[in-house]
């Protein structure tokens, strides 16, 4: 089974998406995974020149876009040099707050689809929770219909929306694959499916092999962390049986490397963290 490589574009803050896609190439990847705070401050600003400009970009370098991630607000640490905008909440008691971000999810996928990405990522932790003035089953269910709608609308630019669990110290909607997967089966469309980030896992205690085993045929992208939060072999997560369990299932999609700490730098990260992906999968 032929792994393919992607790299997050976070990974280099202040560089141009340009410049991510050579170096990624030049280093060994196949894809990038984007960030959009890491080019613009909202994703509607991007013109439709820009997103072709981009796409001409990944062409020439000889690079896939695997999609993007981080869709509605930037990881603090990583001091972006751009913010998405700042009323996105997915589960507001707000109606007009939850329209504005469905819509602003509608952009983001559309986005995807033109620059050639196929794969959008909800994490987004805080962006998602359901506040205590909703009932959690109320808001299962409105978070259920939003899902339905960007799924379907995802269809239309041949894009897979992918739930991300994420700890439940950082949110309460969807910490583990069974909780992926219940939304999953409830919404019932093709362009929905689940996602795996190690680190995450990890935090939640998830058996990810078992998980992987259980679900993997809904299983479309996998971030490659480790629970240190940089890259795999770092920290403690114990990554051969996961690798086992992907290439038992079949896994095919990308595996992503998503840091959230940058230290050394960007290229000592890149490479160390693909040489750990080769030992692990090669």
């Amino acid at each position: 089974m032929t792994m393919k490589y992607c790299i997050c574009s976070d990974t280099f803050p202040g560089w141009s998406v340009e410049k991510i896609f050579d170096f990624a190439k030049t280093t060994g990847y196949e894809a990038v995974e984007l960030a959009s705070y890491t080019f613009c401050d909202s994703i509607t600003d991007v013109t439709s020149a820009e997103r072709q400009k981009m796409r001409g970009w990944a062409s020439a370098a000889g690079i896939a876009i695997s999609g993007i991630h981080a869709l509605f607000t930037p990881i603090p640490n990583l001091r972006p040099l751009h913010s998405c905008p700042p009323w996105l909440q997915m589960n507001s008691a707000d109606p007009e707050i939850r329209a504005r971000t469905k819509e602003y999810l509608k952009e983001l996928i559309r986005f995807c689809g033109e620059v050639g990405g196929r794969n959008v990522v909800l994490g987004s932790a805080a962006s998602r929770n359901i506040p205590k003035e909703i009932p959690f089953i109320e808001g299962w269910k409105m978070a259920r219909e939003t899902l339905r709608e960007a799924a379907e609308y995802a269809a239309k630019y041949n894009v897979v929306l992918s739930l991300e669990p994420i700890a439940a110290n950082l949110t309460n909607f969807i910490n583990t694959p069974d909780d992926a997967m219940k939304m999953v089966k409830e919404v019932g469309h093709p362009n929905l499916k689940w996602m795996l980030d190690c680190f995450a896992a990890y935090n939640q205690g998830v058996d990810v092999p078992a998980a992987v085993r259980k679900y993997g045929k809904d299983l479309v992208h996998v971030h490659m962390n480790d629970e240190n939060k940089s890259w795999p072999g770092t920290g403690k997560v114990d990554f051969p049986p996961i690798v086992k369990a992907l290439k038992d299932v079949g896994y095919s999609g990308y595996l992503s490397v998503e840091v959230m700490d940058l230290r050394p730098d960007p290229e000592t990260i890149a490479k160390e963290a693909l040489k750990a992906l080769r030992r692990l999968f090669e």
